[in-house]
């Protein structure tokens, strides 16, 4: 299956960030791979990235809960910052409980596709592929 040519992986949970990092490397998942444990810090690439003409990722997994800037803060930021469009970005919600107050809330986000439950697996990383296609 296609490569998915640049995910961003954002998520304070060091043990976590590398099993997913695994199980993408495993699968072939990726061709570029940018991981940040804040919001801020993907935040603040990402607008650097944007002024710079350079590609977005085209996938991003969210970890809601973060010290910093949590996931909520990262979707408000983005939706709020002029000029910054998200074309082509897909998010995926990442979480290790599954809150019906999250699921209702993640349809506010037209650019968040979908809830991955933690931890990633490969038959969660084959469904945001086709989810992709």
């Amino acid at each position: 299956m296609k490569k998915i040519s640049h995910v961003c992986l954002i998520d304070d949970d060091h043990i976590f960030v590398y099993g997913a990092k695994r199980v993408m490397r495993k699968m072939d998942f990726y061709e570029d791979l940018s991981v940040f444990s804040n919001g801020q810090e993907a935040l603040d690439h990402l607008k650097n990235m944007a002024q710079n003409g350079d590609d977005l990722p085209s996938l991003i997994f969210l970890d809601l809960n973060m010290p910093i800037m949590n996931g909520w803060e990262f979707l408000e930021e983005l939706g709020n910052t002029p000029g910054f469009e998200l074309n082509g970005v897909s998010i995926f919600i990442m979480s290790s409980s599954v809150d019906p107050r999250d699921l209702e809330r993640i349809q506010q986000y037209p650019v968040v596709k979908n809830y991955v439950l933690k931890p990633m697996t490969m038959n969660d990383l084959e469904n945001v592929r086709l989810q992709l296609s």
